[in-house]
């Protein structure tokens, strides 16, 4: 009898897959990114429904199969079940997915990037923080943990303050990385770096960031 497949990791995506079945999209410590079916998921009362969807955090058993998994069982730690009951929050959650799935890779060591989405997502919750600090952070790191930060642009001088965040981003663990605050204009340069970042490394544009921006800016 084959044996299960244990993964710790997050749901990025879900779309459903005939009349009652359900694909999801995971990012695990253990084989990074893949893809699993979840028979019935779609059913009521199925003891996955609650499981596969976005955001949901936890332990996943699976069975390995020729092209994909199936999924078999979930123990979800943390639904982020706040992050549902709080529009702009979950625009940026979304997009927070949508950028892991572009980044991540099927049997890549994508510790570090789910532990940044993880983090990143609870920053969201967090009253004390910016959201648009958070997610300045969350681009920047990401490029970094990717293995393509640049370093800082050369197109302008830019205020002591903001070169001191960049390289803080840069250089800190996951875990310490929101436990700062800056002024409103270090927030405008790092808003202007992470969009260089996002322009000279992501080649297309992230469907949860236009609805996000359309929020923001409107």
């Amino acid at each position: 009898m084959q044996e299960p497949v244990r993964v710790t990791g997050m749901v990025l995506e879900v779309s459903p897959v005939g009349e009652t079945d359900r694909r999801v999209v995971l990012l695990t410590k253990e084989r990074g990114k893949i893809s699993a079916f979840a028979r019935g998921a779609r059913k009521q009362g199925s003891r996955l429904m609650a499981a596969t969807n976005p955001f949901c955090f936890g332990e996943f058993i699976l069975y390995e199969g020729r092209n994909s998994y199936s999924l078999s069982e979930a123990v979800i730690r943390n639904y982020f079940e706040d992050m549902r009951m709080h529009f702009e929050e979950a625009c940026y959650g979304m997009y927070f997915l949508e950028l892991m799935d572009y980044y991540t890779r099927e049997n890549n060591d994508e510790r570090e990037m789910l532990l940044l989405l993880y983090q990143s997502l609870r920053a969201l919750l967090h009253a004390a923080y910016d959201n648009r600090l958070v997610r300045y952070i969350f681009e920047i790191k990401a490029v970094v943990l990717n293995g393509e930060y640049p370093g800082l642009p050369k197109n302008k001088d830019y205020e002591e303050s903001t070169r001191y965040a960049l390289q803080y981003i840069a250089d800190s663990s996951v875990e310490k990385l929101y436990s700062f605050k800056v002024s409103d204009e270090v927030l405008q340069e790092l808003e202007e770096i992470a969009g260089i970042y996002q322009r000279r490394f992501v080649d297309r544009k992230m469907k949860s960031l236009e609805i996000l921006e359309g929020l923001i800016y409107n």
